[in-house]
């Protein structure tokens, strides 16, 4: 019983050392020395070669030559100092952009001292003039070659003879000459920046030129198309001087065509002017181009009266008008049948060069409304229908009217017996001729018609 109690004891004896010994095995050596972690890991060779070769760069640049570079593992410890924020950020990225660098402790002093920044400054300036002087022959070189051709260019642009050779257009002519004086001076400043190296200064240029052209272009779109249409209209020659047009609803005779407006003078002899561009899409009427014109107008006679008789009566009298033209001849139709009266229309032809319009036309009238007079033709006014619903009243109302009826005034014998010319001359007025030709006398204005050139 007690080798029995024995034993169980010793059993649990060794059970309590089998749990103890891992931990005692795991205990390290008191005398042992601690491993760090740059004894674990062996040192990387490129670590010297990065951390040479940043020095080198920053020795080479004097505003970094205080920094102080440590390289362990590709990570990059910069210290030391420079003179502001600037010189900081581009150690940073010198130092980013070396092989191997995988990253970059910034601890780098910013000092901001004043010897520090202004002296940079102050050298910048001194070596910027010690270019300047050193390129002075350059420049005045360039700047001699730029006055050359921009001088060659105006004086040929001013050789009018040259260009009247090519278009007697005195608007293109000038348009020429312009041209001209454009392409001299971009050529001379293409050749000057060339000649001083400036090729990126010449695109930027040429890029902002562009640039400003197209918002200018925009800005000015109506003046620009009013310019183009002058153009046109100057190669066109639509009209001449002293046609009497019509431009939309503007009438009047043609004193000349500028660059910028076409120039009217009105019937009533006002200066009226239309830009060009409204001219140029304008539905234009010209009454001078043919000196044959029409006119027409219309006479009633009663509805009992022959209408074929009546108009043969007034086309015959029309014959025997001195200013009217045989050919093409006087005619005359029934127009319409009114409420009262039948609508005769009669139509004459002639020369405007020789015969007033508004004369003419008056003058038929009057011979024909004579001619029908005189062969029992009536021509009765509107008339109307009265009705009257109490007749005693409407006889009151009559015995109240004041007087008697009027006579009506008829044209005595000697007024009627009148000739037509001497009642009213029917020879073209020249008034408005003259005063077109006063105005176009003017030598300070020019003219962009063209006598010499055809009409469109």
């Amino acid at each position: 019983m007690h080798i029995a109690h024995t034993a169980y004891i010793l059993l649990i004896l060794i059970v309590l050392a089998s749990f103890r010994a891992p931990a005692v095995l795991a205990q390290p050596d008191p005398d042992e020395a601690p491993v760090t972690a740059e004894q674990r890991l062996p040192p990387n060779p490129e670590d010297a070669a990065i951390q040479e070769r940043l020095a080198s760069v920053f020795a080479v640049l004097e505003p970094l030559s205080r920094i102080d570079v440590q390289v362990t593992n590709g990570v990059a410890l910069l210290s030391g100092a420079v003179s502001n924020e600037v010189q900081a950020e581009r150690a940073l990225t010198l130092t980013v952009q070396i092989p191997g660098v995988v990253a970059v402790d910034d601890s780098i002093e910013r000092r901001l001292d004043v010897q520090g920044n202004v002296s940079p400054m102050l050298e910048t300036i001194r070596s910027r003039m010690s270019q300047w002087v050193r390129a002075l022959p350059l420049v005045a070189l360039a700047a001699g070659i730029f006055g050359l051709i921009v001088y060659l260019g105006y004086a040929l642009a001013r050789w009018t003879s040259l260009w009247q050779r090519l278009t007697t257009n005195p608007f293109l002519v000038e348009l020429l000459g312009q041209g001209v004086r454009i392409i001299s001076v971009v050529t001379a400043l293409v050749v000057t920046l060339n000649l001083l190296g400036a090729t990126a200064l010449m695109a930027t240029i040429l890029g902002g030129a562009g640039v400003l052209g197209l918002a200018i272009g925009f800005a000015v779109r109506d003046t620009m198309e009013n310019f183009i249409c002058s153009i046109l209209m100057s190669v066109r020659q639509p009209f001449r001087a002293n046609d009497h047009v019509v431009i939309n609803s503007h009438e009047g005779k043609v004193v000349r065509l500028t660059s910028r407006a076409t120039v009217l003078m009105t019937l009533e002899g006002n200066q009226l002017r239309i830009p060009n561009a409204t001219v140029f899409k304008a539905v234009i009427l010209n009454y001078t181009r043919n000196p044959q014109r029409r006119f027409a107008f219309e006479l009633g006679v009663d509805a009992a009266d022959d209408p074929i008789a009546a108009t043969q009566a007034g086309v015959a009298i029309m014959k025997t008008l001195p200013f009217m033209l045989t050919d093409p001849a006087p005619g005359g139709s029934i127009r319409s049948i009114g409420d009262s009266n039948i609508v005769l229309s009669f139509t004459g032809w002639i020369d405007q060069r020789e015969t007033d319009f508004l004369r003419a036309r008056s003058l038929a009238i009057r011979a024909v409304t004579r001619v029908l007079d005189e062969k029992g033709f009536s021509m009765p006014e509107p008339i109307y229908r009265l009705r009257f619903d109490a007749h005693r009243h409407a006889d009151h109302l009559i015995d109240q009217l004041p007087g008697d009826v009027p006579d009506v005034k008829t044209p005595t014998d000697a007024v009627a017996s009148h000739d037509a010319g001497e009642i009213l001359d029917t020879r073209a007025d020249r008034a408005i001729e003259a005063m077109v030709n006063e105005e176009r006398a003017q030598q300070d204005k020019r003219d962009l018609l063209d006598v010499d050139r055809p009409v469109e």
